[in-house]
Protein backbone atom coordinates (compact mmCIF):
# COMPACT_ATOMS: atom_id res chain seq x y z
CA UNK A 1 0.00 0.00 0.00
CA UNK A 2 1.04 3.38 -0.97
CA UNK A 3 1.65 6.00 1.41
CA UNK A 4 -0.51 9.53 0.79
CA UNK A 5 0.72 11.50 -2.81
CA UNK A 6 1.84 14.94 -2.04
CA UNK A 7 -1.76 16.95 -2.76
CA UNK A 8 -3.40 14.79 -0.92
CA UNK A 9 -0.67 15.86 2.10
CA UNK A 10 -1.00 19.74 0.92
CA UNK A 11 -4.93 19.49 1.03
CA UNK A 12 -5.14 18.13 4.80
CA UNK A 13 -3.62 21.70 5.83
CA UNK A 14 -0.84 20.79 7.97
CA UNK A 15 1.78 22.49 8.90
CA UNK A 16 4.42 21.19 6.87
CA UNK A 17 2.65 23.09 3.63
CA UNK A 18 1.39 26.35 5.33
CA UNK A 19 3.19 29.65 5.14
CA UNK A 20 4.53 31.27 8.40
CA UNK A 21 2.22 33.98 9.59
CA UNK A 22 4.04 35.00 12.86
CA UNK A 23 6.76 36.51 10.61
CA UNK A 24 4.11 39.06 8.77
CA UNK A 25 4.01 42.50 9.38
CA UNK A 26 1.07 44.25 8.53
CA UNK A 27 -1.80 44.20 5.06
CA UNK A 28 -0.79 46.83 2.38
CA UNK A 29 -3.74 48.90 2.48
CA UNK A 30 -4.69 52.98 1.52
CA UNK A 31 -6.02 54.58 4.36
CA UNK A 32 -9.51 56.09 4.38
CA UNK A 33 -10.15 59.45 5.08
CA UNK A 34 -12.89 60.05 7.32
CA UNK A 35 -16.21 62.35 6.91
CA UNK A 36 -15.27 66.16 6.64
CA UNK A 37 -11.55 65.33 5.20
CA UNK A 38 -10.82 65.65 1.54
CA UNK A 39 -7.32 64.51 2.09
CA UNK A 40 -4.40 63.20 5.01
CA UNK A 41 -1.16 63.87 5.45
CA UNK A 42 1.87 61.80 6.63
CA UNK A 43 5.24 61.19 7.27
CA UNK A 44 7.19 57.89 6.53
CA UNK A 45 8.55 56.92 9.74
CA UNK A 46 10.02 53.49 8.96
CA UNK A 47 11.15 51.42 5.53
CA UNK A 48 10.85 47.55 6.32
CA UNK A 49 10.89 44.13 5.19
CA UNK A 50 8.30 41.24 5.26
CA UNK A 51 9.21 37.65 4.73
CA UNK A 52 8.15 36.21 1.59
CA UNK A 53 7.58 39.88 0.01
CA UNK A 54 9.47 41.44 -2.57
CA UNK A 55 8.73 44.49 -1.92
CA UNK A 56 9.79 46.89 1.09
CA UNK A 57 7.38 48.10 3.04
CA UNK A 58 6.64 51.65 4.26
CA UNK A 59 5.54 52.53 7.89
CA UNK A 60 3.44 56.16 7.30
CA UNK A 61 1.85 57.71 10.27
CA UNK A 62 -0.74 60.10 9.33
CA UNK A 63 -1.67 63.19 11.51
CA UNK A 64 -4.85 62.03 12.40
CA UNK A 65 -3.71 59.13 14.70
CA UNK A 66 -3.30 56.25 12.42
CA UNK A 67 -0.65 54.42 10.64
CA UNK A 68 -0.43 52.23 7.50
CA UNK A 69 1.67 50.13 5.55
CA UNK A 70 2.24 51.10 1.97
CA UNK A 71 4.39 49.24 -0.58
CA UNK A 72 7.29 52.17 -1.08
CA UNK A 73 7.78 52.60 -4.86
CA UNK A 74 11.48 53.56 -5.88
CA UNK A 75 12.30 57.22 -4.34
CA UNK A 76 10.77 57.55 -1.13
CA UNK A 77 12.62 58.06 1.59
CA UNK A 78 12.51 58.26 5.33
CA UNK A 79 10.78 61.51 7.18
CA UNK A 80 9.56 61.96 3.39
CA UNK A 81 5.49 63.58 3.67
CA UNK A 82 3.20 62.20 1.49
CA UNK A 83 -0.46 63.33 0.98
CA UNK A 84 -3.30 60.61 0.29
CA UNK A 85 -6.33 62.93 -1.15
CA UNK A 86 -7.82 64.29 -4.11
CA UNK A 87 -5.88 67.45 -3.75
CA UNK A 88 -2.44 66.10 -3.89
CA UNK A 89 0.62 66.63 -6.10
CA UNK A 90 1.48 63.98 -8.93
CA UNK A 91 4.95 63.62 -6.90
CA UNK A 92 6.08 60.21 -5.67
CA UNK A 93 4.71 58.54 -2.55
CA UNK A 94 1.73 60.24 -2.74
CA UNK A 95 -2.06 58.75 -3.32
CA UNK A 96 -4.62 60.46 -5.55
CA UNK A 97 -7.38 59.27 -8.26
CA UNK A 98 -6.35 58.29 -11.39
CA UNK A 99 -9.18 60.70 -12.51
CA UNK A 100 -6.77 63.39 -11.01
CA UNK A 101 -3.97 61.83 -12.63
CA UNK A 102 -1.89 63.79 -15.81
CA UNK A 103 -1.50 61.42 -18.78
CA UNK A 104 1.73 59.88 -18.86
CA UNK A 105 1.86 59.53 -14.90
CA UNK A 106 3.46 56.25 -13.86
CA UNK A 107 1.34 54.98 -10.98
CA UNK A 108 1.64 51.85 -8.97
CA UNK A 109 -1.04 49.98 -6.08
CA UNK A 110 -4.21 50.65 -7.87
CA UNK A 111 -7.23 50.10 -6.72
CA UNK A 112 -9.05 47.45 -8.82
CA UNK A 113 -12.08 49.43 -7.40
CA UNK A 114 -12.97 52.67 -5.29
CA UNK A 115 -12.13 52.10 -1.62
CA UNK A 116 -10.36 48.15 -1.65
CA UNK A 117 -6.85 49.38 -1.19
CA UNK A 118 -4.64 48.68 -4.25
CA UNK A 119 -4.46 45.94 -5.53
CA UNK A 120 -2.86 46.21 -8.93
CA UNK A 121 0.86 46.63 -9.78
CA UNK A 122 2.30 46.06 -6.31
CA UNK A 123 5.21 43.63 -7.26
CA UNK A 124 8.70 44.51 -7.53
CA UNK A 125 9.82 46.81 -10.29
CA UNK A 126 6.18 47.27 -11.70
CA UNK A 127 4.19 49.74 -12.67
CA UNK A 128 0.63 51.17 -14.36
CA UNK A 129 0.75 54.09 -17.25
CA UNK A 130 -1.70 56.58 -17.78
CA UNK A 131 -2.39 56.42 -21.02
CA UNK A 132 -5.77 59.19 -21.21
CA UNK A 133 -9.13 60.16 -19.87
CA UNK A 134 -12.14 59.16 -21.57
CA UNK A 135 -16.25 58.85 -20.59
CA UNK A 136 -15.81 55.46 -19.81
CA UNK A 137 -13.08 56.38 -17.37
CA UNK A 138 -9.46 56.03 -16.98
CA UNK A 139 -7.14 54.41 -19.57
CA UNK A 140 -4.24 53.05 -18.18
CA UNK A 141 -1.56 50.13 -18.97
CA UNK A 142 -1.01 46.90 -17.18
CA UNK A 143 2.16 45.56 -16.42
CA UNK A 144 1.16 42.68 -18.57
CA UNK A 145 0.65 44.77 -21.36
CA UNK A 146 -3.24 44.94 -21.76
CA UNK A 147 -4.98 48.78 -21.49
CA UNK A 148 -8.23 49.04 -19.37
CA UNK A 149 -10.94 51.65 -18.15
CA UNK A 150 -10.54 52.13 -14.63
CA UNK A 151 -12.93 54.45 -12.26
CA UNK A 152 -11.61 57.35 -12.06
CA UNK A 153 -11.91 57.31 -8.75
CA UNK A 154 -9.92 54.58 -8.08
CA UNK A 155 -6.66 55.39 -5.69
CA UNK A 156 -3.08 54.79 -6.96
CA UNK A 157 0.62 55.79 -5.65
CA UNK A 158 2.67 57.37 -8.15
CA UNK A 159 5.51 55.88 -8.91
CA UNK A 160 7.44 52.32 -9.57
CA UNK A 161 7.54 49.71 -7.05
CA UNK A 162 11.05 49.98 -5.19
CA UNK A 163 13.43 46.27 -5.91
CA UNK A 164 12.84 46.68 -9.54
CA UNK A 165 16.09 44.32 -10.12
CA UNK A 166 15.13 41.85 -7.08
CA UNK A 167 14.73 38.86 -10.16
CA UNK A 168 18.14 39.49 -11.71
CA UNK A 169 19.89 38.52 -9.03
CA UNK A 170 20.39 34.66 -9.17
CA UNK A 171 19.82 32.71 -5.64
CA UNK A 172 23.51 30.84 -5.94
CA UNK A 173 22.15 28.02 -3.76
CA UNK A 174 19.35 25.69 -2.96
CA UNK A 175 18.91 26.61 0.37
CA UNK A 176 17.86 30.46 -0.50
CA UNK A 177 15.35 28.87 -2.46
CA UNK A 178 13.94 26.67 0.03
CA UNK A 179 13.85 29.58 2.33
CA UNK A 180 11.78 31.55 -0.13
CA UNK A 181 9.59 28.70 -0.68
CA UNK A 182 9.33 27.95 2.77
CA UNK A 183 7.84 31.19 3.75
CA UNK A 184 5.26 32.19 1.49
CA UNK A 185 4.09 28.33 1.78
CA UNK A 186 4.80 27.28 -1.76
CA UNK A 187 5.69 23.30 -2.48
CA UNK A 188 9.58 22.96 -3.59
CA UNK A 189 11.68 20.77 -4.97
CA UNK A 190 8.72 20.21 -7.40
CA UNK A 191 8.72 16.50 -8.60
CA UNK A 192 7.20 14.82 -11.72
CA UNK A 193 4.68 12.12 -10.95
CA UNK A 194 6.31 10.05 -14.24
CA UNK A 195 9.71 9.74 -12.11
CA UNK A 196 7.51 8.29 -9.20
CA UNK A 197 7.16 4.69 -8.47
CA UNK A 198 3.24 3.44 -9.01
CA UNK A 199 2.92 3.32 -5.36
CA UNK A 200 3.07 7.33 -4.94
CA UNK A 201 1.77 8.98 -7.97
CA UNK A 202 -0.83 7.77 -10.67
CA UNK A 203 1.26 8.96 -13.11
CA UNK A 204 4.15 6.89 -11.66
CA UNK A 205 5.73 3.42 -12.70
CA UNK A 206 6.96 1.38 -16.06
CA UNK A 207 10.07 1.63 -17.62
CA UNK A 208 9.35 4.04 -19.76
CA UNK A 209 8.72 7.92 -18.51
CA UNK A 210 5.29 7.70 -19.48
CA UNK A 211 1.80 8.63 -17.80
CA UNK A 212 0.87 5.79 -20.09
CA UNK A 213 -2.90 7.05 -19.75
CA UNK A 214 -4.71 10.72 -20.17
CA UNK A 215 -3.69 13.12 -17.47
CA UNK A 216 -6.47 15.13 -17.67
CA UNK A 217 -8.78 14.39 -14.83
CA UNK A 218 -12.58 15.62 -13.50
CA UNK A 219 -12.47 18.34 -11.26
CA UNK A 220 -15.14 15.66 -8.83
CA UNK A 221 -12.22 13.02 -8.84
CA UNK A 222 -11.06 11.87 -5.27
CA UNK A 223 -7.91 13.08 -4.02
CA UNK A 224 -5.65 10.66 -4.63
CA UNK A 225 -5.93 10.46 -8.63
CA UNK A 226 -6.82 13.98 -8.89
CA UNK A 227 -3.37 15.34 -10.20
CA UNK A 228 -2.43 16.68 -13.94
CA UNK A 229 -4.89 18.34 -15.91
CA UNK A 230 -7.96 19.03 -13.50
CA UNK A 231 -10.73 19.45 -15.70
CA UNK A 232 -8.97 20.74 -18.97
CA UNK A 233 -10.94 22.14 -21.65
CA UNK A 234 -8.61 21.42 -24.27
CA UNK A 235 -4.71 20.27 -24.67
CA UNK A 236 -2.20 20.59 -26.45
CA UNK A 237 -1.89 23.33 -29.38
CA UNK A 238 -4.94 25.09 -30.44
CA UNK A 239 -6.34 23.73 -33.08
CA UNK A 240 -5.93 26.97 -36.03
CA UNK A 241 -9.92 27.83 -37.46
CA UNK A 242 -10.04 26.68 -41.23
CA UNK A 243 -10.85 29.07 -43.32
CA UNK A 244 -13.31 29.09 -46.04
Amino acid sequence: MGKQIRVQRRGRGGSVFRARSFRRIAPVRFPIATEGQSSLRGVVREIMHEAARGTPLALVEFTNGTACCLAAPEGLALNQGIVVGSDASPNVGNVLPLGRMPEGTLVCNVELRPGDGGRLARASGTYCTVVSHTPQGTEIHLPSGKSVYMNNQCRAMIGIIAGAGRTEKPFLKAGTVKKLMRSRGRVWPTTSGQKMVSASHPHGGGRHKHSGKPTTVSRNAPPGRKVGMIAARQTGRAKRAIRT
